[in-house]
Formats: structure tokens, sequence, C-alpha cells
């Protein structure tokens, strides 16, 4: 079987061409074609020696994914399903705005979180995404974009997330490598500060992240108290809140923003209401006696038939924001982008077949109605958050 060099990184592509007895420059020569060129025939590449492109051709590939559907949404959001064999598909979304372009990527096929407001994890796990696959939806989609928005070769995808189908952390040894792909100036050439890993919780991959490439982070946080969470993001019950906000101060020594972003989906009775906003508020101002230096990005719930949650009316939404507005923590309310084409956060579903039963795992959940938890109830859970 021969390599892919969509899988590997710049040091892992000067490893290959070393093992094919060339040096270090020519790996950087081809690095250049396939991210930043997009080339994927080898004979394309006029400055390789004819030599090292025979010898490409014997023993390497770049094969990005195989796309099933392609919808383009009344706002210009694309979304892209992209088929990763084995009856997996997973999707990809980009999101045009007037000062930057946002590619939001997946991680995995399916998740194995199983947060009660997110469709993907409702569909199951089914495995880990390769490096290869990552930045195949990256090295697929700016391409297609330049020729598609006739930009003359100039970059479309300014701003990466890693907030697709999946937990990036839970995929940690593929995603280091798609991340110094795309920071790397030799390849996409972006900011630290514009790529961003969104995570559900899992506070030893943070601490490793941020020794290895620490990029933008955002963490779903959801509830300001471990019992609602706990059902929220059944995560939380092994690294619960007090934990997690620890881990994030502790990245913050090392990240490229000096805030965490916390993202907040609001759920109708849930976690909507203004005695949660003020426990949010007292939570991130005096965890650890000195607090988290955050902004909180409220995010409308997309409904899906399965989740039986709703949408907090818009009028509790702004009320929301506006108690933690007044307690000086920066508040955004997400737009909700590409719902009509089920590109919007938490929408995300692809196809995936659930081999990990969390699919039926959650369906016997939904008998359990969520109900708010009471500050008083909160401030006696044994973990003191």
């Amino acid at each position: 079987m021969t390599a892919n060099l969509l899988d590997y990184d710049l040091e892992g592509l000067a490893a290959f061409c070393a093992s094919l007895g060339e040096k270090k420059f020519r790996a950087t020569q081809l690095f250049r074609w396939i991210h930043q060129k997009g080339a994927s025939d080898f004979d394309q590449m006029s400055d390789l020696a004819k030599s090292l492109r025979e010898k490409l051709k014997g023993s390497a590939r770049v094969e990005g994914l195989r796309i099933i559907t392609q919808h383009e949404s009344a706002d210009g959001t694309i979304k892209w399903l992209f088929d990763v064999g084995n009856g997996d598909a997973v999707e990809a979304v980009f999101i045009p705005e007037d000062d930057r372009g946002t590619l939001c990527i997946s991680s995995q096929a399916g998740c194995a979180v199983g947060c009660r407001f997110c469709s993907t994890g409702h569909q199951g796990f089914s495995r880990n995404l390769t490096t290869g696959e990552i930045l195949a939806q990256l090295w697929f989609a700016e391409h297609f974009l330049r020729g598609h928005l006739k930009t003359n070769g100039e970059r479309v995808i300014s701003n990466v997330v890693m907030m697709g189908m999946g937990e990036p952390l839970q995929n940690y040894s593929a995603l280091v490598p798609a991340l110094r792909v795309m920071l790397d100036d030799h390849g996409y050439g972006l900011s630290r500060r514009r790529v961003t890993v969104s995570t559900s919780g899992v506070v030893p991959m943070i601490d490793r992240l941020a020794q290895d490439v620490p990029v933008a982070l955002a963490v779903s946080l959801h509830a300001p108290n471990d019992e609602l969470r706990d059902k929220l993001v059944p995560l939380n019950k092994k690294y619960p809140i007090a934990e997690l906000l620890d881990s994030c101060n502790r990245y913050l020594v090392h990240a490229p923003r000096d805030f965490i972003t916390f993202e907040y989906c609001m759920l109708d009775g849930v976690n909507d209401e203004p005695e949660h906003a003020r426990e949010l508020v007292k939570l991130v101002r005096s965890h650890g006696g000195t607090g988290v230096p955050c902004k909180l990005n409220l995010i409308p719930f997309n409904p899906f038939p399965a989740s039986g949650l709703v949408r907090s009316p818009q009028q509790r939404v702004q009320a929301f924001a506006k108690i933690l507005s007044d307690a000086g923590i920066v508040t955004t309310v997400r737009k909700t982008r590409g719902d009509d084409i089920d590109a919007a956060c938490g929408q995300l579903a692809g196809d995936v077949k659930d081999r990990t039963r969390v699919g039926e795992r959650i369906a016997q959940q939904r008998t359990v109605m969520l109900k708010p938890v009471p500050v008083d109830a909160a401030s006696n859970d044994e973990r003191g958050t």
C-alpha cells in the first residue's frame, strides 16, 4: 500500500523523503505543492527532479476524500459530506463572513461523548479519523473554494475550528500533526489564534495540547454546576467542572489568546434561567480564587427530533446574556448559520455506524426528563464547585 502524503506534517514528510534517499529540502517543495497549490499529480510538480517524481509514483499518493454530497445555504454556508469508507461519512462546513472564512472540520466518524443536545453524539461512534482524513477536509475545501470564488490563488480559509463531528482530544495522535500542517508557513500558514480546538473537557489532553501545539481553545461548558453538566455532558462525571477549569487556567499560560472561550448551548427550561446565569458568573469569576479569563459564547440550540430538547426563546437568551455582560464578562450570542442545510452548530450527524451502542444508551435516557438544577442543590455537590 502506498503512503498517503496527506498523513504527514512537514517533519513526517521529511522522514518519508529521507527513506527514498532524498534531502530534506525536497520534502519542503513537495509539502508546498500539496498544501499551497493543491496538487495531487506528481507530474505537475515541475521543480521536483524527474527521478524523485518516479519514486513518488511508486511509493506514494495524495488522496483526498470522496464527496458524497455538497449543499449550499442561502447565507453562503457550504456543507460537504465526505465518504471515509466502511459505510461511514463525516461532514465539514465552510462559513463565509465579511472579515474571515471559517472551516469547521470533523475529527471522528461519530462521537462517543454523547452530549444530550448534539446530533452527532446521537449517531454513536465508529472510529477516529486519520491525520490525512482530517487534513483532506481542509485540503479539498481550500482549493475548491479558490476556484469556486475565483480568488486567483489567494487563500480563502482564514480560520479553522475543530468543531465538527467528534471530540478532537480523543483523537489526539492524529490531531496534532494535522494542526502542525495548518500552522506551517509551508502549508496553510494559519495563525495559532485562528485555529481553534473545541473540547467537551478531556482534561489530560488539554494539558498535553498546551505543551505540544497550543492553539485557541473552546470548551463546551453548557452548565454552571456539576449536577446539571453530568446530565448534559456525560464526560463531566470523569472530569468535573473544578478540574476542567483548573486545566483551562494551566492552558492559558501557553495559549495564543489571553482567554478561554466557553460554549454554552441554550436549552429551554434546562440551563437558561437567570439563576443559572448568576451561578455561571460566580463560577468563572471566583474559581480558584482568581477565576478563569474567558469569553462566553451562547449558542441557540438547533433542535433535532431525537433530543427531546427545545431552543430557548430569544428573549430569554438576551436576558441571560445581559446578566453575564452586566457582570463584566464578554458575551456573544452565536448567529445561527446554515441551519437550512443542517450545518449549524450541533446539527452535524453525517452517516455513522454505531458500533458502540451509544445511540441505544441515549435512547434509554430520553425517558428521563431533564429539569433545571436548583442552585442550592448544586451547592451541596460533593465536588464542591
